[in-house]
């Protein structure tokens, strides 16, 4: 059975990864790396476990999680498809069944907001744990003068602290935010990522749950 720490250590996905994180670099793009995929497999995962699905749809979450980037070692645009893509072919090879490997590319092709939809718990579980993870880390530029940033690099340098609860009781699945208002305010986050928030709104209604956005301690949705 493939678990993640194995698909971590492959060869090929390690190349793959080393390769996406390099192109998003050149690009200039929010960071993309092995943070980010580490932190949205994590999330994922512990979506599904807290609504009590079982443990091989969590570590397929897991694993969608981890590869859900790995397209922008081709390019940016249609990165979910070219990488839903790709995990298909490695998954395969490293032993998970054609059905369990198609229910990742599944996912992996459907986490962007530009095409994507909820068409799965894994795939919903996924798209709410990417678009959770805002950070001032995930921006390496304009750290000495972050007025000069643009709206969406300044809503992550911005975030001080983002982080997803799962009330399974409540069907509930909130993603709380602290951000630095000095930077960027409360409506500037709320209107860059209106689309990215109505999305997991709708990957929380295919898992029976509500979904709420907390900034500041205050509910937006």
């Amino acid at each position: 059975m493939l678990d993640l720490a194995a698909l971590k250590s492959d060869k090929e996905v390690e190349a793959i990864m080393t390769t996406s994180e390099r192109q998003i670099e050149a690009l200039g793009f929010t960071e993309h790396s092995r943070r980010h995929s580490g932190i949205v497999s994590k999330w994922s995962g512990e979506i599904l476990r807290s609504l009590g699905k079982e443990e091989d749809r969590v570590r397929l979450a897991e694993i969608a999680g981890y590869l859900h980037d790995i397209g922008n070692c081709i390019n940016r645009k249609d990165h979910a498809q070219s990488g839903a893509i790709l995990a298909y072919k490695i998954l395969t090879r490293l032993g998970l069944s054609p059905l369990e490997a198609a229910e990742v590319m599944m996912a992996i092709g459907n986490h962007d907001e530009q095409y994507g939809l909820p068409v799965s718990d894994i795939s919903s579980a996924l798209i709410i744990a990417d678009k959770a993870d805002v950070h001032k880390s995930r921006v390496k530029k304009y750290i000495d003068n972050v007025h000069r940033a643009n709206i969406h690099d300044r809503v992550n340098l911005a975030a001080e602290r983002s982080f997803l609860t799962t009330e399974r009781e409540q069907q509930k699945i909130t993603l709380n935010i602290e951000i630095d208002t000095d930077i960027c305010s409360v409506m500037d986050y709320f209107e860059i990522y209106f689309g990215r928030m109505q999305l997991c709104r709708r990957a929380a209604e295919f898992l029976s749950c509500r979904f709420s956005l907390v900034i500041n301690g205050v509910a937006l949705m």
